[in-house]
């Protein structure tokens, strides 16, 4: 099971810190993946990072601006969001699939496991 927490509302050109658990997971062998759904929209991926972290993918919308990040410890992955836009309000997701590598194809697959999501609104 994955578990993402730490949303919140933040105001434009805030900071928020998201966390996805896993559990029953080793990370270094499942890839883990964000993705986002705004009201009235699809869900869309934004970033992933490799088994074991040592690679990251992110896309345009977010690129320069979040940054995903692993604690094996822990068993804990970070979506670290920075200069937050109210485009960026959400509701946030992390995902897995053993089968598949970080890169820009993962988003497009059906990935077995996902977290129930977190909220993020950015608004003054």
């Amino acid at each position: 099971q994955l578990q993402a927490s730490g949303g919140g509302l933040v105001q434009p050109g805030g900071s928020l810190r998201l966390s996805c658990v896993g559990s029953g997971f080793t990370l270094d062998y499942y890839p883990i993946g964000w993705f986002r759904q705004a009201p009235g929209m699809g869900r869309e991926g934004i970033g992933c990072i490799s088994r074991g972290g040592g690679s990251t993918y992110y896309t345009d919308s977010v690129k320069g601006r979040f940054t995903i990040s692993i604690d094996n410890a822990n068993k804990t992955v970070y979506l670290q969001m920075n200069d937050l836009k109210p485009e960026d309000t959400a509701v946030y997701y992390c995902a897995s699939d053993v089968r598949y590598s970080c890169g820009r194809f993962f988003f497009r697959y059906q990935l077995d496991h996902w977290g129930q999501g977190t909220q993020v609104t950015v608004s003054s």
